[in-house]
């Protein structure tokens, strides 16, 4: 990867997080390391949001009553 994507992705990241922190929207730990593997390139884009839907799904049907 590019050093131009690298601080493309590192920017993006950095603006979504900021865009919740103002929302207050909690920013889970597993979104933040999925973050960071996507911008180094560990993950895609998909495969980040696969596992957050995946997560928050399971946790959802765990907090049901």
């Amino acid at each position: 990867m590019s050093e131009q994507e690298y601080n493309r992705r590192l920017r993006a990241v950095k603006m979504a997080n900021a865009i919740n922190k103002i929302e207050d929207g909690p920013i889970s730990e597993d979104a933040r390391d999925m973050s960071a593997k996507w911008v180094r390139g560990e993950i895609t884009g998909e495969a980040m949001i696969a596992a957050l839907l995946e997560k928050h799904k399971r946790t959802a049907v765990e907090v049901r009553p």
